[in-house]
């Protein structure tokens, strides 16, 4: 079984896709992960992929694409694999239709967890980090008991850079430039399957899990 999760920051792919891997025994490879593993590795992609980050660039479409390859080639990917954070863009999209091509492993499901922003922005932005212990909170889904301080050693809470309002909306932007054509292009090859991400993490997670057993 191979799939995509693919939806905007905030709507839970990280959460759906731990208890995914789990319960259906997938590799789980997200860009990140699989770059640092590269690097760590030492291969020539790997190399070519450090010396961009390093420089602080985009590591380039055909590099990420190779690297992924490279993993889903790997012994441990036979029983399958879930893809999280790539394809990023429909030209990524496109280079991974060859890839699998190549590898005659299609593609089962493209799961989409669909979140409006409004939700979006209220979970990015209402995470709070104790400035003594780093213990995180968050105002709507885990406030400190005393507002703004924090419950193991009392520390201010303060919110990051990352999670302020002005880097959310443009982190939310992004993703409807460059990532959200991927709703359509694989709704065109009958690939989509939309969840309603507004709902409790085990509905929406039962329900991803009717979609993939209906497929075996």
């Amino acid at each position: 079984m191979l799939i995509i999760l693919l939806g905007p920051p905030g709507a839970g792919k990280g959460t759906q896709a731990e208890r995914l891997v789990h319960k259906y025994r997938l590799v789980y490879i997200a860009t990140g992960d699989i770059l640092r593993g590269a690097i760590k590795s030492g291969s020539a992609l790997g190399q070519q992929a450090r010396q961009y980050m390093e420089q602080g660039q985009l590591v380039p479409d055909d590099v990420v694409v190779g690297i992924v390859n490279e993993r889903l080639l790997e012994p441990d990917c036979e029983g399958g694999a879930l893809l999280d954070g790539f394809p990023r863009t429909v030209v990524q999209a496109r280079a991974l239709d060859q890839v699998l091509a190549a590898m005659d492993k299609p593609l089962d499901r493209v799961v989409h967890i669909s979140v409006n922003e409004e939700e979006l922005i209220a979970r990015l932005t209402g995470r709070r980090v104790c400035r003594e212990c780093g213990a995180t909170y968050h105002t709507k889904f885990n406030p400190p008991r005393v507002r703004n301080v924090c419950d193991q050693c009392g520390g201010e809470l303060y919110q990051r850079e990352d999670d302020s309002l002005a880097t959310v909306t443009e982190r939310l932007a992004v993703y409807r430039k460059q990532t959200e054509p991927l709703i359509e292009y694989y709704r065109q090859q009958d690939l989509l399957s939309t969840i309603n991400g507004n709902q409790e993490i085990e509905q929406i997670f039962t329900q991803i899990c009717a979609i993939l057993d209906a497929m075996e």
